[in-house]
């Protein structure tokens, strides 16, 4: 049974009450700046065990009558093909695939803005599909003096020069593939209109950490900073609050430092600023639906802990500085987290040193830790994917989920005809042997029933796994971590 610390239908019912008075709030009309994931947000659902990745999705389908949903997308990110790194597609290819989402779950998405546009080639291209599609599409260009000349942005030759977008709800979500994006210019750039044309309209800011109500090094906030470590975010108390409230509340330096910008602009645009504080503009309510802290804190250190391994990894394949990692290290004392720390490490180290190969670990939702290790015919993520699969069956160990006359012919296939050098199988080849040999043998039927509960596992293991077998656990649900240490000696690794 997996712990949960968190009530994902208080926060769905909290989180929407909350906008919909922002919105009675401003009049009737709101710009809602959403920061981070609108869906799939796995990061969340691992430090605040119960929050479902869709939660934020689910309470804007609580409020679909209200909503239209406004993209943007950063000209430039078009003509440099900027990659959204966790799906491996460009950030228009995700625009597209952000739309078709958005409308599978009969959400309305009223158009794409185009930022910082000044007629790039690919902008231009991009511009012309979404047409073709029937997208209505908006151009916003680069202001001179952004955003620090708060007397030309706020003007006609500045944020009157973007080109107004027509919306027709009350609740207009700017949303982007990823930061960079132009969300909070878009946002100020229809202020800016609307206040011309008379209409009365605000904006807030939906954005899930650091949650402004738990205390500075709670884990959960330093799991967010060891989250954003490559792009140096820094959670701090916010001193705008603390001078106007006499509360202490959290956010973070980008948020802080923009304020008084921001601020003045309010002030130029509508004459008035709505609010006093950076925290002040936010709209987050998850800080109140935790309901179990220590399980929150345990699952945020686990998560600091896996990115300091996640960014040892890069370091060692070159694909980071090693900035990262000591901050990492940093954010993990400050946690009470270290590796000596965590039993899960210890069971994985200890099985290799047990075996003299590699090995791994898993945690299993109920907290019971399965090992298992490098064989002939099996990696070691594959050998700890059966054996985690014969425990939650109940299923004796000495009992073989795949027999050998299944393995020793696929293992052949990979040396002799497909050339590899390495015969053991990876978890995707065994999950299809596990199939395979579950149509006749009820063990291993009664095994390959048990996948759906490996979902909020925790995993490690002794060296780096390949790709495709991290690819695979990720998929099954189980969060994944390494030790920055490859198998062999060789040069050459393939990921």
């Amino acid at each position: 049974m997996s712990k949960v610390g968190f009530d994902n239908q208080k926060y769905l019912s909290m989180q929407s009450e909350q906008i919909r008075n922002r919105i009675a709030q401003f009049g009737g009309k709101l710009y809602l700046e959403f920061g981070g994931k609108l869906f799939d947000d796995y990061h969340a659902s691992r430090v605040l065990p119960g929050f479902a990745p869709d939660s934020k999705m689910r309470m804007l389908q609580q409020l679909k009558d209200d909503v239209e949903i406004v993209i943007t997308i950063n000209a430039s990110d078009i003509e440099t093909n900027k990659m959204r790194a966790d799906l491996g597609i460009t950030y228009d290819e995700d625009v597209l695939r952000l739309i078709d989402t958005f409308r599978e779950l009969d959400l309305y998405v009223g158009s794409v803005v185009l930022t910082r546009y000044d007629g790039q080639a690919s902008a231009n291209a991009f511009l012309k599909q979404l047409t073709a599609l029937g997208i209505k599409c908006y151009r916003h260009y680069p202001i001179a003096g952004y955003p620090s000349d708060i007397k030309h942005i706020v003007s006609d030759d500045g944020l009157g020069k973007n080109e107004y977008i027509e919306t027709t709800r009350s609740l207009v979500v700017i949303t982007a593939p990823g930061p960079g994006s132009g969300k909070m210019a878009t946002c100020l750039s229809q202020l800016y209109h609307d206040h011309n044309r008379g209409i009365t309209a605000g904006y807030a800011k939906f954005e899930t950490f650091p949650i402004w109500n738990l205390p500075l090094k709670h884990p959960v906030n330093l799991a967010y900073e060891a989250a954003t470590a490559d792009l140096n975010d820094v959670n701090m108390i916010d001193p705008f609050h603390l001078e106007a409230y006499g509360e202490t509340a959290v956010n973070y330096n980008r948020d802080v430092e923009i304020f008084p910008v921001l601020n003045a602009m309010f002030e130029r645009i509508a004459g008035t600023s709505p609010y006093k504080s950076p925290t002040d503009m936010g709209v987050n309510m998850a800080g109140n639906c935790i309901i179990d802290d220590k399980i929150c804190c345990d699952a945020s250190r686990m998560e600091i802990l896996r990115r300091y391994y996640s960014a040892s990894v890069n370091k060692l394949r070159s694909f980071g500085e090693g900035t990262d990692v000591m901050k990492l290290k940093l954010l993990m004392n400050q946690a009470g987290m270290t590796p000596d720390k965590c039993k899960l490490v210890k069971a994985a180290l200890n099985k290799e040193k047990e075996t003299g190969a590699p090995a791994g670990a898993i945690e299993l939702p109920d907290g019971t830790i399965v090992t298992g290790k490098t064989s002939s015919t099996l990696g070691a993520a594959s050998a700890l994917l059966l054996n985690a699969l014969k425990t939650l069956g109940h299923i004796d160990d000495e009992l073989l989920l795949i027999s050998a006359q299944v393995l020793e012919p696929i293992c052949e296939l990979k040396t002799n005809y497909l050339k590899h050098r390495n015969p053991r199988l990876h978890t995707d080849e065994v999950l299809m042997s596990l199939t395979i040999s579950a149509l006749t043998n009820p063990v291993a039927s009664a095994a390959k029933e048990q996948l759906a509960n490996l979902h909020g596992s925790n995993a490690h293991f002794s060296v780096i796994i390949s790709d495709e077998d991290e690819k695979i656990l990720r998929r099954l649900g189980i969060n994944v971590s390494c030790e920055a240490k490859y198998e062999n000696k060789r040069l050459y690794h393939s990921h």
